[in-house]
């Protein structure tokens, strides 16, 4: 079963023009065609973004029946966080709290995606959608809260399962902690110091967004959208990934 996985720093569908432009976001997406969207920095009911419930909004310019969404960040008014689009039905969600101290209000957002049904039963897949803190010991202890979270800690052996989302990870320090330790392989660093770069979306040189994955499922490759209208419509690129799901 092939499964297109496409992660994106929308950046509040505002570009680095500061034009907010949702119609952008769709546009680059759609050219892709993915069955799941992981998207962060996603506003609802800021006037930064016309008061817009933006998940709802691209959800249903972009046709996906089903989303899920995990706010983090209240503005004054407003507020912001990650969401999940997906062609398959979303059976559970929650959204995990990553915050660390007093440092800004991180999460990651749980799916439990029900894919096709083979002799009589569903196939599900794991999602977590998260968006990491700027500092590198930040990140290390988001990544260890994570792997306490009860989602994570029931995960099958082989079940197909991923993590995704703009990771804040110039260096790649994430990656060891989470192949050689939690087991995973990373689709988007083929080697130390050679990640795919989506920051800054004119001009990449680091790979902050990411995809993982482990369990009964196939990688086949990764790319960054090459279309110019990526350069102008977020600061980050999107990133998309084709998997086979055994």
């Amino acid at each position: 079963m092939h499964i297109r996985v496409l992660t994106y720093n929308i950046h509040r569908a505002i570009g680095v023009d500061r034009r907010f432009r949702p119609e952008r976001i769709v546009e680059i997406i759609s050219h892709h065609d993915p069955h799941l969207v992981l998207l962060q920095e996603v506003d609802e009911g800021a006037p930064r973004s016309r008061g817009l419930d933006l998940a709802r909004e691209l959800a249903r310019d972009l046709k996906f029946e089903h989303y899920a969404v995990g706010h983090n960040v209240k503005l004054r008014h407003g507020r912001y966080g990650n969401a999940t689009l997906s062609r398959f039905p979303i059976t559970k969600q929650r959204n995990i709290d990553l915050t660390i101290g007093n440092k800004k209000k991180r999460g990651c957002l749980y799916t439990r995606l029900q894919l096709n049904k083979v002799n009589g039963y569903f196939r599900t897949m794991e999602m977590f959608n998260l968006h990491l803190g700027l500092s590198a010991t930040e990140r290390v202890h988001q990544i260890g809260r994570l792997a306490h979270a009860d989602e994570f800690k029931k995960l099958r052996s082989r079940g197909p399962c991923m993590i995704g989302g703009d990771f804040n990870d110039w260096r790649a320090q994430l990656v060891p902690i989470l192949t050689y330790i939690l087991d995973f392989k990373s689709a988007t660093d083929r080697a130390p110091g050679s990640s795919i770069r989506t920051y800054p979306s004119f001009s990449p040189t680091g790979g902050l967004d990411k995809i993982f994955y482990k369990g009964d499922i196939r990688h086949r490759q990764a790319r960054t959208c090459r279309l110019a209208l990526s350069k102008v419509a977020s600061d980050h690129l999107p990133l998309i990934a084709d998997f086979e799901v055994h």
